[in-house]
């Protein structure tokens, strides 16, 4: 679906086309490799941890565009906040009824596991009262 929307062309007009290359050539770098097994297990490895540091990089470089919006534009960051304070504004009993709810429900669930753990204990401590006076000589 690549092909269809242009992506292909976006890859390579911003140079990731080595990308594919590499990974069209990675078939003749392993040959010399194929009579070492060990060879072949670390190579996958490496072109694992190769295409792990390819999207680290690419996401870090999507980060700096949008971080160098914002700092081209600190107005639009000061808009920003300011809509954000004004909903918060508009909208602060329903934020802290809801964050009073939530907070009741977790102390709810903390008591409800605490309870649980105690049945648990106390079933094991029966359990090991039963094996040792099954065990004790009559």
């Amino acid at each position: 679906m690549a092909h269809v929307h242009g992506a292909a062309a976006k890859a390579a007009a911003h140079g990731h086309a080595a990308m594919g290359h590499a990974a069209g050539n990675m078939g003749s770098m392993m040959a010399p490799m194929a009579s070492s097994g060990h060879a072949m297990t670390t190579m996958g490895r490496h072109a694992g941890a190769a295409a792990v540091g390819m999207a680290a990089a690419a996401n870090s470089q999507a980060r700096k565009g949008f971080m160098s919006i914002l700092a081209r534009h600190p107005l639009l960051v000061f808009g920003l906040g300011v809509a954000a304070g004004f909903y918060a504004h508009k909208y602060r009993k329903e934020i802290i009824e809801s964050a009073t709810r939530l907070t009741e429900k977790g102390k709810d669930f903390a008591l409800n596991q605490k309870e649980n753990l105690e049945d648990l204990v106390a079933e094991c401590k029966e359990c090991a009262d039963e094996a040792a006076s099954d065990t004790s000589p009559a």
